[in-house]
């Protein structure tokens, strides 16, 4: 019987088992064999990664071809106007060709846990919250693509992978799917 994790990757975290001696890796976190992530989630980011023993399953989440929808609560400098929302929900030219188009809409700030160390607060520069879905997975593709409508990302906390949610499940913590 195969075994699917869900695990709250907090930030900082590499998402690997073994110790390139460059910071936290999942081994301090998730002690269960033979199980590994299925797509990657950036030492700066933060929440939802599958963690499987089964290989097809972890290519259905990882793989573009299968579109499987990632919800990500994004924090962005800046106070994005329609222009910048209807690009993103149109698809970006990012260097690496055209993305997808996403769903997004501006979101009201979410409840989550402190992070550590603290996003860094400019009192002239105004901030907002979007929730953003894309079908994709390139690297950094989402902070590219806030990048290239003018809205840096400041925080970035995936909360969805198809149907499995983040609900309930506190920074560092795992359940089983």
């Amino acid at each position: 019987m195969s075994r699917t994790i869900l695990f709250n990757k907090p930030y900082g975290v590499l998402t690997q088992f073994t110790d390139a001696g460059s910071g936290p890796t999942l081994a301090q976190f998730v002690d269960v064999p033979h199980v590994y992530p299925a797509g990657r989630l950036d030492r700066d980011s933060e929440g939802l990664l599958v963690l499987t023993d089964d290989g097809r399953l972890q290519a259905r989440i990882a793989d573009p071809r299968f579109k499987l929808p990632k919800t990500y609560l994004v924090q962005v400098e800046g106070d994005p106007d329609d222009a910048a929302l209807d690009a993103l929900r149109c698809g970006i030219r990012l260097n690496d060709g055209p993305t997808l188009p996403a769903e997004v809409v501006r979101i009201d700030s979410p409840v989550l846990w402190r992070r550590d160390p603290p996003v860094r607060v400019r009192k002239t520069v105004p901030d907002c919250w979007l929730r953003l879905t894309i079908r994709e997975g390139r690297n950094r593709q989402v902070r590219r693509m806030t990048a290239a409508v003018g809205l840096p990302t400041l925080r970035l906390v995936r909360w969805r992978i198809g149907d499995w949610k983040l609900d309930g499940i506190r920074p560092g913590a795992w359940r089983e799917a």
